[in-house]
C-alpha cells in the first residue's frame, strides 16, 4: 500500500473515531467534566482496562500473529465458528447483572480486553468478541454493545498514533478532495451504524449478524476449498 493509501487509512479511521464520540457526546463530556465523582472514575478506569490488553499484545505481537494467521482459510473458519458461538452465547446468557459500564469490575474489564485481543485473527469481529465476552460475564445487551463503542475510541485512537508514528514521512496528501470525501464518508456511515446497531440489537439480538456471518464464512469456505 503507497502513501496515500495509508494516509486514506488513517483519515478514515479519525472518521470513526469522530462519529463514535458524536454520538456519545453527552455521556463523554459528563464524564470528563466529573473526573472526582467515583461513577466517572470508574467508567474511566473501566474503558482504559479494557484498552490494556489489546495495546500491549497489539504493540509486541500484532506482526507475528497475522504473520501466522493472515489466511482466507482462518478467516473463514473465524466467521463460521464466531457465528455458532455468537447462537450459543445468545441462548445461554437469560438474565444479565450488570447495567451500567460503571458497574464492571476491574478483573471483568480486563477479561473484555482480552476479548478484544481474538480480533487480531482474520475474520473475528473486535465488537462482536467484546459484546459476546461481556454478555458472558453478566452484561446487559445494550450496555454490552455500547461498552465496545466506548472501547473502540482508545483502541483506534491508538491504532491511529501508531500509524501515523510509522508512516509519517511517507504520508501524502496528494488527492486532498478524495482524503476529504473519505473522512466524510467514513464518519457518516460511522454515525448511521453506531446509531442503528444500538436500536437493532434492542430489538433483535445478535442472532442475524451470527447467520450472516455462518453464510458468508461457508460461501468462503466452498469457494476456497474447491478451488484448490
Amino acid at each position: 500500500e503507497g502513501p496515500p493509501g495509508k494516509t486514506f487509512e488513517i483519515v478514515i479511521q479519525l472518521g470513526a473515531i469522530l462519529a463514535v464520540c458524536v454520538v456519545y457526546w453527552h455521556k463523554l463530556w459528563g464524564v470528563t467534566t466529573t473526573l472526582t465523582d467515583p461513577r466517572s472514575v470508574a467508567f474511566v478506569r473501566n474503558v482504559l482496562l479494557a484498552f490494556l490488553p489489546a495495546a500491549v499484545i497489539g504493540a509486541t505481537a500484532y506482526k507475528y500473529i497475522k504473520q501466522m494467521l493472515d489466511s482466507p482459510l482462518v478467516a473463514a473458519i473465524a466467521l463460521v465458528v464466531g457465528g455458532f458461538a455468537i447462537l450459543i452465547i445468545e441462548k445461554m446468557v437469560k438474565r444479565a447483572r450488570i447495567h451500567e459500564v460503571e458497574d464492571l469490575s476491574p478483573a471483568m474489564s480486563l477479561a473484555i480486553g482480552f476479548c478484544q485481543v481474538l480480533a487480531m485473527v482474520p475474520g473475528v469481529s473486535r465488537a462482536g468478541a467484546t459484546i459476546m465476552g461481556s454478555m458472558l460475564l453478566g452484561v446487559e445487551r445494550r450496555t454490552a454493545a455500547e461498552f465496545s463503542f466506548f472501547l473502540a475510541i482508545p483502541t483506534m485512537t491508538g491504532a491511529t498514533v501508531y500509524s501515523l508514528y510509522k508512516n509519517w514521512s511517507t504520508l501524502s496528501f496528494d488527492g486532498s478532495a478524495l482524503i476529504a470525501v473519505g473522512f466524510a464518508a467514513a464518519f457518516l456511515s460511522a454515525l448511521v451504524v453506531v446509531k442503528t446497531f444500538i436500536a437493532f440489537i434492542s430489538r433483535h439480538g445478535f442472532a442475524p449478524f451470527a447467520y450472516y456471518r455462518i453464510g458468508f464464512g461457508a460461501l468462503m469456505l466452498v469457494l476456497i476449498l474447491t478451488s484448490r
